[in-house]
């Protein structure tokens, strides 16, 4: 597979770069990829892991030295297939071992703070790092865990005074969490810069290095760069044939910039069949918007709603459920006791503005702008959230607000939806 692979990668190098508004993702790739597909090497150890310790689990189910490494391996294979039973589970058995171990292992409650940021548990996650902290004090595992936690809990006066704390390291860890704090700082040419030496860092560990790449890759979608974007994913997908992300990113720019809607539905649809998670169903959703399918667009998002409202998910959703219900499934009510409940468990501007948002569809416009006054105004937003900032000034008739939105929004419009897109290009005219 690596050398059809890498044959369609050269030939869609030298097609790709040619004109400016050709097309980027290939049929004849994509048709390769999907027909020669098996799991990665990655994915093939993960899964092998995974029988050897789920038997010794099921023979020695009060071994407290198994109990973490099969925990290891559930969380990998979260990462791989999007099964969140996996991550459940995961997290059931270090907090077992945590109790055999009365609390003693800072290394356990580390990898609980890990595992409570995967599911959007941020102020948990803090209070695990906090004892971790306790333990060990502020060694460097515990200081990268205090920058993921302050990251996310928009405390970004301390996240960039750790990271500064963290400069010497020169490690993978310090450059893809500086990448992360210089995209939000507005720094995106930085940001790309440190996480593909963060790639570089990753050494022998393929697992890292396909993460840095495909987080490379989305971060020039974000710059509007999605020739180079497609090259990182394809990058990416061969070192691991399992990176439904990266898979799905093609995906997204068959859809917003190819407009080539039945590729997109191909892929989305490939990656809904490999995978657990309910993300694949979204972007299918957004296919069916773009191409003016209201029946299949309603289908695909009450489907995915149904599945990331389950309790299993927690918040790990909101920010798409809080779009479609301030959108096609119509329902801002809802949309606002979702995105109140993220202000406490992470008040970040972004989801204050989602909060702003969903008061204004569900006509309290004045706390909408109070919200948005208070939280929002002259905050770093990303593209979705400065699109919907720039409909909440017009509907509230501050035209000139509205077009300054607009106009930001339209700089990352790759990473809004085809139809969001069009709206933006006519609020724009």
């Amino acid at each position: 597979m690596k050398n059809i692979l890498a044959s369609f990668c050269c030939l869609f190098l030298i097609s790709s770069c040619t004109h400016k508004d050709k097309t980027i993702v290939q049929s004849a790739f994509v048709d390769s990829l999907f027909s020669h597909y098996l799991p990665s090497s990655v994915a093939n150890t993960t899964d092998s892991n995974f029988a050897f310790w789920e038997k010794r689990m099921d023979s020695l189910p009060d071994n407290f030295v198994n109990g973490p490494k099969y925990a290891s391996v559930l969380a990998s294979r979260f990462h791989l297939y999007g099964d969140i039973k996996d991550l459940l589970k995961a997290d059931s058995l270090m907090k077992k071992s945590n109790e055999a171990n009365q609390g003693k292992e800072p290394g356990i409650f580390r990898t609980l703070a890990s595992f409570a940021m995967l599911q959007h548990q941020f102020h948990q996650a803090d209070s695990f790092l906090k004892r971790a902290v306790q333990i060990d004090g502020t060694n460097p595992p515990n200081v990268y865990l205090d920058f993921d936690v302050a990251f996310e809990l928009g405390d970004y006066a301390r996240a960039k005074n750790l990271l500064t704390s963290l400069k010497k390291d020169n490690s993978y860890g310090y450059f893809f969490r500086r990448s992360k704090y210089e995209h939000y700082d507005g720094s995106l040419d930085s940001s790309i810069s440190c996480m593909k030496q963060a790639a570089e860092k990753a050494g022998n560990n393929k697992y890292l290095q396909q993460v840095a790449l495909s987080n490379a890759a989305d971060l020039h979608i974000h710059k509007g760069d999605l020739t180079t974007a497609c090259n990182l994913y394809i990058q990416s997908i061969k070192i691991d044939a399992a990176d439904f992300h990266s898979i799905m990113g093609l995906g997204w720019i068959a859809l917003v910039h190819d407009k080539n809607d039945s590729l997109a539905e191909k892929i989305f649809q490939f990656v809904q069949q490999h995978s657990f998670a309910p993300d694949a169903i979204l972007k299918l959703e957004q296919v069916a918007e773009a191409i003016g399918d209201s029946t299949m667009e309603q289908k695909y998002a009450a489907e995915f709603a149904k599945l990331a409202s389950d309790s299993m998910y927690g918040k790990m959703y909101s920010k798409y459920l809080i779009d479609l219900y301030t959108g096609i499934l119509n329902n801002p009510a809802r949309a606002v006791v979702l995105a109140e409940k993220e202000t406490y468990s992470r008040p970040t501007p972004q989801v204050y503005a989602w909060y702003a948002w969903s008061l204004f569809c569900n006509n309290q416009k004045e706390k909408a702008y109070e919200v948005f006054k208070g939280f929002v105004s002259q905050k770093p937003l990303e593209g979705l959230e400065l699109y919907y900032m720039g409909k909440m000034m017009q509907g509230l008739d501050k035209g000139y607000n509205a077009q300054q939105f607009f106009k930001a929004a339209y700089k990352n419009r790759y990473d809004l939806s085809p139809a969001k897109v069009k709206d933006l290009k006519e609020s724009l005219e």
